[in-house]
């Protein structure tokens, strides 16, 4: 599963992403814009995994806005398909719940 973050940015290249309807409201929550995730799975970072997502397995990253501010994102690939890359959510993390970096859950 460690080449999925490649898979994703290569089907990000080719306009290949979908975005669930949950991540366009988290989205608009946390005023987080698309065009910002999208462009930042290039320095993107793998936090988690979840092969047996029963949509499809999918991976939580850290990612940074135009702004620097941290951002996870998780994306994944619908089950027994190739493409699209699926937006599931993406959010602010929480100073309460996450290490200072934003990398471990506390």
């Amino acid at each position: 599963m460690g080449n999925m973050l490649e898979i994703i940015k290569i089907l990000a290249t080719h306009g290949k992403i979908q975005i669930s309807e949950h991540g366009y409201d988290e989205l608009a929550e946390d005023g987080i814009f698309v065009r910002d995730i999208v462009s930042g799975l290039h320095d993107a970072e793998i936090l988690e995994e979840y092969p047996e997502y029963h949509k499809g397995a999918c991976i939580l990253v850290l990612e940074y806005d135009c702004e620097e501010k941290p951002v996870h994102a998780v994306w994944g690939i619908p089950k027994g398909k190739s493409s699209p890359a699926v937006l599931v959510t993406a959010y602010r993390p929480d100073k309460n719940r996450w290490s200072d970096d934003f990398r471990r859950r506390k």
